[in-house]
């Protein structure tokens, strides 16, 4: 089966107006780009698009009240619901430390969560 999908590409700061040529689920051509970003960013986005997800989770007893928080690369966009749903269990201690994990493993994707600034005790 065909199927055509059209995409702005986010690759790279030239945002090109990619049309994507898909059949059977697999990509077959890729016109629009004007940069390779543009090919290897179609083909993620129409057969396995992945997202990082940031949020921010409490802290007891810190500076600040919340620390912001990101997966620590791309995670399977189908993930994203259930990782928030962890991600709204979660409280953390101060001190906080930027690159910890706060969940390994996230929605079992494989990726962990991290903290990504210091949030000292108040």
């Amino acid at each position: 089966m065909k199927e055509t999908r059209e995409l702005t590409c986010i690759g790279c700061p030239m945002g090109c107006a990619l049309h994507v040529e898909m059949e059977n689920g697999a990509v077959v051509s890729v016109s629009g780009n004007t940069c390779p970003h543009g090919q290897s960013y179609a083909e993620k986005e129409c057969v396995r698009p992945e997202r990082t997800l940031t949020s921010t989770v409490p802290v007891m007893g810190g500076a600040f009240r919340m620390a912001p928080v990101r997966t620590a690369k791309d995670i399977p966009e189908d993930l994203l619901f259930a990782a928030m749903k962890q991600i709204h269990s979660v409280k953390l201690n101060a001190p906080v430390k930027a690159g910890a994990v706060v969940i390994a493993n996230v929605a079992g994707s494989g990726v962990d969560l991290i903290a990504t600034r210091n949030i000292d005790a108040a």
